[in-house]
């Protein structure tokens, strides 16, 4: 049995759409999912302070304060954030570079405010 033009033209174009649907979905599978990292600021530090990531790999940091409004900043990668009680701040990272960065608070959070940093260490 002969398959008319139109009809060829419409089983090939279902099959290119089928085969373009599978590699997506096999491309969405090999992503990694993203690493939910929460950091709790409360005067005068962070919880954690001290952070090991990936390079490459792509993480949300999730911030929040638990008692007055702070900032994070971690000015080697561009990166900084308002932290608020009773919010949860999200901000997507991906690590570029290798090596121990210092990240800090920027708001004025009190007397300890100068004291109120931790550290990222970014690994192959």
């Amino acid at each position: 049995m002969e398959l008319t033009k139109g009809l060829r033209i419409a089983v090939t174009a279902a099959a290119l759409a089928a085969g373009a649907a599978a590699t997506f979905l096999a491309a969405e599978a090999a992503q990694p999912k993203e690493k939910v990292i929460k950091i709790v600021a409360k005067r005068f530090k962070y919880t954690p302070g001290k952070l090991t990531l990936k390079k490459g790999a792509p993480v949300i940091l999730e911030f929040t304060s638990e008692d007055v409004a702070m900032g994070f900043n971690l000015p080697d990668f561009n990166l900084r954030s308002d932290m608020l009680p009773g919010k949860v701040m999200r901000v997507r990272f991906v690590p570029d570079k290798t090596g121990t960065f210092t990240f800090l608070c920027d708001i004025f959070c009190g007397t300890g405010h100068e004291e109120m940093h931790g550290q990222l260490a970014v690994v192959d």
